[in-house]
């Protein structure tokens, strides 16, 4: 049985998730709903006019900082110093480009209005974080993702020119590693994010790293 969420920001254990990684259903996308959400390792992901619906994933997709794997030509783009990154200059700008650029084998998109908004409000209050990549004064790529004490929670990419998505990947690896974070969550398994040294843990794992990553006292 899925759990029906109500005005309370209670979720449900996430080790209850259907066969598809589904917990609950419904609720809303309130500032404090989310950070809950994450911090038990449930996402909000829905299509637009559907309720919103909150999964846990069994597999899980991450990525350690020090397993993430530079290729060579991703390593020669780096030192080319063709794109110059920065760090929650265009945050708003960054959820409307992963919103709009068409992506393979999906239609539409799932950042709604409502979920651009909610996000936008993590950022504000210092929950959420924007990689930009840009070439000259033109936005080439970048990710958003929500910080946790510990981890990031990563939730969308883009791209608009070759490897630009890749080199704000980097630079938040780069990152990562001086925050000494754990791990990038990355959800959801692509062949992409394997070829960037991602690996899929069991949802049981996952939650135990996950709870040692929340549960960090140098927040």
């Amino acid at each position: 049985m899925i759990f029906e969420l109500t005005a309370r920001h209670v979720f449900p254990d996430p080790v209850l998730a259907d066969e598809d990684g589904l917990v609950a259903v419904g609720g809303d996308l309130h500032p404090d709903r989310l950070l809950q959400a994450y911090r038990r390792g449930i996402f909000p992901w829905f299509n637009p006019g559907d309720p919103i619906l909150w999964w846990s994933p069994d597999p899980r997709m991450i990525l350690y900082p020090e397993r993430f794997r530079i290729s060579k030509s991703l390593s020669q783009r780096l030192r080319s110093g063709k794109f110059r990154v920065t760090f929650n200059q265009a945050f708003e700008s960054v959820i409307d480009h992963c919103a709009a650029v068409p992506r393979k084998d999906q239609a539409g998109t799932w950042i709604t209005p409502d979920m651009k908004e909610a996000y936008c409000r993590l950022q504000q209050d210092g929950h959420a974080m924007s990689v930009e990549c840009w070439a000259g004064d033109s936005l080439a790529g970048g990710l958003y993702g929500v910080c946790l004490p510990a981890a990031f929670c990563g939730e969308s990419m883009f791209s608009l020119q070759t490897d630009a998505s890749k080199v704000a990947l980097a630079a938040l690896v780069s990152h990562a590693l001086t925050e000494k974070w754990h791990f990038i969550d990355c959800q959801l398994y692509t062949a992409h994010l394997e070829r960037l040294g991602a690996e899929k843990i069991s949802r049981t794992e996952f939650l135990r790293q996950l709870k040692i990553a929340v549960s960090c006292l140098n927040y």
